[in-house]
């Protein structure tokens, strides 16, 4: 049996079809009664779209199923369908798995989720610690107070206990310091469990090998690649990451265009941050960049040196070497 199934926050919508294509049951549900459907199917194929509400309805799931998670961006049927009701979908998906027409998500295994998830947890909590620190400072801005250091330092925070202001500032800005110590306190915790976890990972040990890349960095970039042995050739680790430039053709002209950007996010700047310390302190990633960013400008160069180190990255992952670039001719 293939069941198609169009999840949402609290209930889904699920069709089954059988091996010849006929629809033998449409039915919606409340998500904590997937299980027992689950059951029901068991043996079976299930299918159900990427989001960000996917993984504890896809872990219950595959207790019993074969689950495949489906991108629906990279699936064109869904993506562009016109008519998008719960059951309509749920039907697609189902039909669609039977063909072996869809474009599946890649779900990692439990020790690189949970990777994942701490790293960015780490992220969102230093922008949001980002976010209460500008706070700070608009209020400095709104009555003409300027620090030139760092303002939240031993000697900002000095400043900011003595600067004259009125009831209402002070509130405000003591507000948003204890968020900022309470969030610096609960990214220390993450950071100290990352660093507990790069030290489990062979991965994460090889590509601290290369110059200017630290714990979190290396955790980000293992996490977002997953297993390394899932891509073939280094291209696709490229397109993967959406560090591929785009391609406009038009008969025998080809325009190489801004990168895809289709891959994470968080990957992609994972990899910028890496490169630019990477061009600092390696010489032969220093050499390309510069090189390229008298010819481009900055921009470009550090994006193109992202990806050269991300094709190294792949190449120490597969063959479990450390970085070794080749030596710069004098």
């Amino acid at each position: 049996m293939y069941l198609g199934i169009d999840t949402h926050k609290h209930y889904s919508q699920v069709a089954v079809v059988d091996d010849d294509g006929n629809l033998q049951d449409e039915i919606r549900l409340q998500n904590e009664d997937l299980a027992t459907l689950a059951q029901e199917y068991a043996g079976g194929e299930a299918a159900i779209k990427a989001s960000g509400t996917y993984r504890p309805i896809y872990e219950m799931l595959d207790e019993h199923l074969d689950v495949t998670l489906v991108n629906p961006a990279k699936t064109r049927i869904i993506a562009d369908a016109t008519v998008k009701t719960d059951r309509v979908d749920a039907k697609r998906l189902a039909h669609m798995l039977r063909a072996d027409m869809l474009a599946e998500s890649y779900v990692p295994p439990d020790e690189i989720r949970e990777l994942r998830d701490l790293v960015r947890t780490r992220k969102s909590l230093i922008e949001e610690r980002t976010a209460e620190k500008n706070r700070v400072r608009a209020v400095l801005t709104r009555t003409n107070n300027t620090y030139d250091s760092e303002l939240f330092g031993p000697t900002g925070r000095e400043f900011l206990a003595e600067l004259s202001l009125s009831e209402a500032d002070r509130t405000i800005v003591e507000a948003h310091l204890s968020v900022i110590e309470e969030l610096t306190e609960q990214i220390e915790e993450i950071e100290d469990l990352i660093e507990m976890k790069v030290l489990e990972y062979s991965e994460t040990q090889l590509l601290l090998s290369i110059p200017g890349v630290g714990n979190f960095t290396s955790a980000v970039i293992v996490a977002e690649l997953g297993e390394i042995d899932r891509f073939d050739r280094h291209e696709e680790v490229v397109s993967y990451a959406g560090l591929d430039p785009t391609v406009h053709q038009s008969g025998e002209t080809e325009v190489r265009g801004s990168i895809s950007k289709e891959g994470p996010a968080v990957l992609r700047w994972a990899l910028v941050q890496a490169a630019t310390n990477a061009v600092r302190y390696d010489e032969y990633l220093g050499n390309f960049y510069t090189r390229l960013k008298e010819r481009k400008n900055h921009k470009i160069a550090i994006v193109a040196t992202a990806r050269k180190l991300l094709v190294s990255v792949f190449y120490m992952l597969t063959r479990k070497e450390t970085y070794n670039p080749p030596e710069v001719s004098a």
